[in-house]
């Protein structure tokens, strides 16, 4: 995912938490902010040293942004959006990181479509 898809800066994170617009599950939070004339979305992930060191952290960082990248034609595309993985999600495989995300997606109503290829 390009460096435009990203929220980086610690004043871009602030303004996403503070819409106060989170939706979680057990094993990942969510922070959305409506940014309207935005040309896609931008996404920002967080992994808390609970989870594990650092190859651990790193690992499930790429396993949460592929499965955002398989997300993509779905998203929503005039969002800033947070994910934040819990310590319950350091063990999830592939399928159930996707799963979990999709999940807490739906909840956060960023997903536009409901058609989703289950791979």
């Amino acid at each position: 995912m390009r460096k435009s898809y990203r929220v980086k800066k610690e004043t871009e994170f602030q303004k996403v938490f503070e819409t106060h617009n989170s939706y979680a599950n057990r094993k990942f939070v969510v922070y959305v902010m409506v940014k309207p004339g935005q040309p896609h979305f931008r996404v920002g992930i967080s992994v808390g040293k609970k989870i594990g060191n650092a190859v651990m952290r790193n690992y499930m960082k790429r396993r949460i942004r592929q499965s955002i990248l398989e997300f993509k034609p779905q998203l929503r595309q005039d969002i800033d959006f947070l994910v934040i993985a819990r310590p319950q999600a350091s063990g999830l495989s592939m399928k159930e990181t996707k799963q979990q995300l999709k999940h807490v997606f739906t909840l956060a109503n960023i997903l536009t479509t409901d058609q989703s290829e289950e791979k």
